[in-house]
């Protein structure tokens, strides 16, 4: 239907801008930021109407799920590996999660999913292009 937006797919890290400067801000420990840095993350969405189960594949095989509905409140982890509660909502085809420390976007734009982190404005972008 329309208005929908296809999220479904899997989607490797392709860039990133301002990421430095972005986890500094939201106070990463250095081991972490480190590891993250370029890191070839595969995220892996499936959509099913309102409701999302958003995979983050890391180097190494870690793993984190998060799994939420639009509109409803969620458990959900970080970025840094912190637990906490988030409603996600959708604006103009855009997922939007308020984090404890930061503002959280996904879009898909072109074919990329393209993420969007605003902490004390700093803004930190990330590009993943589909891969399956």
């Amino acid at each position: 239907p329309k208005g929908t937006m296809a999220f479904t797919g899997k989607y490797e890290f392709e860039g990133d801008e301002n990421y430095d400067a972005f986890v500094q801000k939201i106070g990463l420990p250095s081991e972490k930021i480190e590891m993250g840095r370029n890191c070839k993350i595969v995220t892996e969405v499936v959509q099913n109407g309102n409701d999302f189960t958003w995979t983050q594949h890391f180097p190494g095989g870690r793993t984190t799920t998060n799994t939420f509905t639009v509109g409803k409140e969620a458990d959900m982890e970080t970025f840094g590996g912190r637990k906490f509660q988030a409603t996600v909502k959708l604006e103009d085809g855009k997922l939007v999660a308020e984090f404890p420390n930061y503002r959280h976007t996904a879009e898909i734009s072109g074919g990329k999913l393209v993420e969007i982190s605003t902490s004390s404005g700093v803004v930190y972008k990330r590009t993943s292009k589909k891969i399956a």
